[in-house]
């Protein structure tokens, strides 16, 4: 099958772009010849959706000005009215001590279904400089503006870059046969936007500085004709065959593996106007960078500095953010090994291999003072002091090394709340909490074992409670895409040993003030009554345990206030653990497990 006109024309808007570094429209302006790689193996749709769409395009050059040019100034004016394609290998070998463009003037308008978008973009004094066999030494634009009408205006100031292969760009793209398959070139380096600004209706947004260092890219594994075609599909059918999906994510999958790039800094955004109801808004943004882009690895990209204000009605402020790296080797290998045809039941049998290893993401300073949706007149206030999700070493697609920890997560409790706890917190006269928490859990795949670091939850000037142990014959199986084995390898799994650390920064004191004011005494008097009433609890439950003195004697002290840290160790006396079976029995009658675990208790 012939590579379609359609695909053609958009094949020349690509190339266009990426020579002039902007998004030309792709419209049926021009149609040029293709050079293909192979003919793609997509059968066409039976029905096509009846969308009436007509499209003009147009590109005025005024001027140009070459100097010793081995290319004439009409080829030229051709290049970049969007006619790559025919010109390829010319463009390729390009020579030149400089290649001035005065302004080029783009005007599109597309109408779908009787509605008319017109688009127009005007790019002054581009200069190429230093031009040799297909590489120039500097490219500038002095400023670019586009207009949307209605929807929008916008203006970037000068840009420039380094070393822009021409050549290898186009080779990249199949125009060309000068890179050899695989063999990554550097298309630009170095380069720099001083700013900008765009309008839209109800905001105003200045654009500030932005850097990027190298990027690089290696020719794709399909020409690009046929990624058009295939892309085109799927607005020409509603159920993509499992040919054209097997296509499509081989080629997605070759895209992905096919670019380097270093660092990125964009100095961020301020933006001004009002909302939906005439409210002053606006929205800034300090800092972005996004981190290097390596073959099949989606890179980290943080923020900083970013506040979001509506006049009279709320605001909500973040110091940074991070979603960190996202690994997308083990679903392309999935891909990579997938069958020619990609129907429901590969989809199904092989969702867990597509799960990208994602790392987590992190974020500090967070404030939000808003109105609350669901009470009149109300308001949530909190503010968070650090977030962090660190998630490693994937298993069929879950992370089997788990760290996530909060810290000085500070809610006003609201007095009107209809929740038991909260009002269990008001009681106590606690009307804002300072919370913290950790989990941090690891699979040991040579032992078997999966270790709980910790699990623990602090309220400030409240408590710490502080969970860890061992959990036993945690199998492979655990993460099996079965689900009746992964269900079966979670009943057999056992508790081999389990600590308790508890640590009262005084909330004690609060339960305790509560407690003695409604019995008309004092914290202190009172502590000596429920110590005594615990350890005795204790020891009749511990009753024949050689530890039953020990266990009731330190949770004695720590209620009494003798000591601060209780810390409650419980080990089992036979491998691998404490099993499902041990704790369903132990629901009728917890006792049954005191005889299978060793335990001690120190209080400090």
């Amino acid at each position: 099958m012939q590579t379609s006109t359609t695909s053609r024309r958009r094949l020349g808007a690509l190339a266009a772009a990426c020579l002039l570094s902007v998004a030309l429209p792709t419209t049926a302006a021009w149609a040029q010849k293709s050079k293909t790689k192979a003919e793609p193996s997509v059968e066409a749709p039976a029905e096509t959706p009846a969308v009436a769409t007509a499209a003009e395009f147009s590109v005025a050059i005024p001027t140009i000005d070459a100097v010793d040019s081995n290319v004439d100034d009409e080829t030229l004016r051709e290049i970049f009215a969007g006619n790559v394609i025919d010109n390829a290998e010319d463009l390729a070998g390009l020579t030149a001590t400089s290649i001035t463009i005065p302004e080029i003037t783009i005007n599109a308008t597309n109408t779908v279904d009787g509605e008319t978008t017109t688009v127009g973009f005007v790019m002054s004094d581009l200069v190429f400089a230093d031009v040799a066999d297909g590489v120039a030494g500097s490219v500038s634009v002095a400023s670019a503006t586009f207009d949307v009408g209605e929807a929008g205006s916008g203006s970037y100031d000068a840009f420039t870059m380094s070393d822009f292969n021409i050549g290898a760009l186009l080779g990249v793209l199949g125009l060309v046969d000068n890179v050899e398959p695989g063999e990554f070139q550097t298309i630009y380096s170095d380069f720099t936007m001083e700013g900008g600004s765009l309008s839209y209706p109800q905001i105003d947004c200045t654009l500030n500085p932005a850097t990027a260092g190298e990027f690089k890219a290696r020719p794709f594994n399909y020409s690009v004709p046929e990624m058009m075609q295939l892309v085109s599909t799927l607005s020409e059918t509603e159920t993509p065959s499992p040919e054209t999906l097997g296509a499509l994510l081989r080629m997605y999958a070759d895209v992905l593996t096919a670019f380097e790039m270093s660092e990125v800094k964009y100095s961020g955004v301020d933006c001004s106007g009002t909302d939906d109801e005439g409210r002053p808004l606006t929205i800034a943004v300090g800092s972005f960078t996004m981190g290097p882009w390596t073959p099949g690895v989606y890179p980290a990209f943080s923020v900083e500095g970013v506040e979001i204000a509506v006049e009279g009605d709320g605001a909500v402020s973040l110091g940074s953010a991070t979603f960190k790296e996202m690994d997308l080797s083990g679903p392309i290998a999935a891909i990579e090994a997938a069958p020619e045809a990609l129907d429901e039941a590969w989809f199904v049998a092989n969702a867990r291999s597509l799960i990208p290893a994602f790392a987590g993401f992190s974020f500090d300073g967070l404030d939000i003072d808003v109105p609350d949706p669901e009470t009149e007149g109300g308001r949530i206030t909190a503010s968070i002091g650090a977030f962090d999700l660190s998630l490693a070493e994937y298993v069929n697609g879950i992370p089997s090394d788990i760290l996530t920890t909060g810290s000085n997560i500070v809610v006003d409790l609201p007095e009107d709340s209809d929740d038991e706890q909260v009002q269990q917190l008001l009681a106590l006269g606690i009307t804002s909490v300072d919370a913290g928490f950790t989990v941090d859990a690891s699979w040991n795949e040579a032992e078997n074992t999966i270790s709980v670091d910790e699990v623990s939850v602090t309220g400030a000037d409240l408590a710490t409670v502080l969970l860890s142990g061992t959990i036993a014959n945690a199998t492979e199986a655990l993460f099996a895409t079965d689900q009746n084995e992964m269900m079966a390898a979670a009943m057999g799994i056992a508790i081999a040993n389990l600590k308790v650390d508890v640590t009262d920064a005084g909330l004690s004191d609060i339960i305790l003030a509560r407690v003695a004011a409604d019995q008309g005494g004092t914290a202190e008097q009172m502590r000596p009554v429920f110590a005594g009433l615990a350890e005795g609890t204790i020891v009749g439950m511990l009753a024949g345990a050689a530890e039953a003195q020990k266990v009731g004697g330190a949770v004695s002290s720590f209620v009494s206030g003798q000591a601060k840290q209780l810390i409650i160790e419980l080990t089992a006396k036979e491998a691998p653990g404490l099993g499902l079976m041990d704790f369903m029995a132990a629901e009728s009658d917890p006792t049954v497990l005191i005889g299978k675990v060793t335990i001690d208790a120190t209080a400090k």
